[in-house]
């Protein structure tokens, strides 16, 4: 049965694929960015299945009226993808409080925004799919990426707590886990650094900047299958909390699950040794 999404972030990357991907599964599609010719170039004109929007996550007025245009469109919202974001690399102390808002405006409160737009929706339907992109930087912290990582480990804390609220309501939520995809993630597109410079850092600057570059357009990740894979998991019942995404992702994922489970067994008697 014919499902409405609602993708954000859908002028590049892997927004416009969830787009591509839930239009070829026969699903009608919203799909909104910031510059809405660009989301048009990218998914194409409006049709009977398909309303592009101009709609800036971090504008809670332009979200609402996103939202509104949604239902006058297709009557319902039953999947939300939260895809819009982007990445602010660099080291934290050359970063400054302007960087952390930013970076936290887009990826957590443009998401928190948007959600609660939707919850009303889907509540009153009784069902609902939230799908909220974090990032394999969500499930590990890796130095030159400390905002980013802060932002995707806070969309990962809410997203666990948000599924058990909604739950009874029958609304999903399955946060999605990328490692590195063969996107424009790694161009100056969809990367911001920090202009303040601290010289202690020079060299490490200058290699991290280099490997970032080195692997962009070399990605193992293929966005296409990615997006696919997304949309045929929307339709299974048992719908998981996290899936992670991509081969680097999952080896590296199930590298940090053994090394908190050793962590915490070396400390196990001194953590049990604290109760009254």
């Amino acid at each position: 049965m014919p499902q409405t999404w609602f993708v954000t972030g859908a002028t590049r990357g892997l927004g416009v694929e969830f787009v591509k991907a839930a239009l070829a599964a026969g699903h009608n599609v919203v799909a909104t960015g910031r510059n809405r010719a660009q989301v048009v170039k990218s998914v194409g004109d409006d049709s009977a299945t398909l309303l592009t929007i101009q709609h800036d996550v971090v504008d809670g007025a332009q979200t609402k009226a996103a939202v509104t245009a949604a239902l006058k469109r297709f009557g319902t919202i039953d999947v939300l993808v939260n895809n819009a974001g982007y990445g602010h690399l660099g080291f934290f102390e050359e970063t400054g409080d302007e960087d952390v808002e930013t970076q936290f405006e887009t990826n957590v409160f443009g998401l928190f925004k948007m959600t609660r737009a939707v919850l009303p929706t889907m509540r009153s339907a009784k069902h609902g799919l939230i799908i909220n992109l974090s990032s394999l930087a969500g499930v590990r912290g890796n130095e030159f990426a400390s905002l980013y990582c802060a932002s995707k480990f806070a969309v990962e804390g809410f997203s666990e707590a948000l599924a058990k609220e909604v739950s009874s309501f029958g609304i999903h939520v399955m946060i999605v886990e990328p490692g590195p995809f063969r996107t424009d993630f790694l161009t100056t597109q969809s990367l911001r650094f920090g202009a303040t410079v601290v010289s202690d850092y020079d060299a490490r600057r200058q290699k991290v900047r280099s490997a970032f570059e080195q692997r962009n357009g070399q990605q193992p990740g293929d966005p296409v299958r990615l997006a696919k894979a997304v949309v045929q998991l929307a339709q299974n019942p048992k719908l998981p909390l996290r899936f992670i995404a991509g081969s680097f992702a999952y080896n590296t994922a199930k590298a940090k699950i053994n090394d908190l489970s050793a962590e915490y067994e070396s400390l196990r008697e001194l953590s049990l040794s604290l109760d009254y």
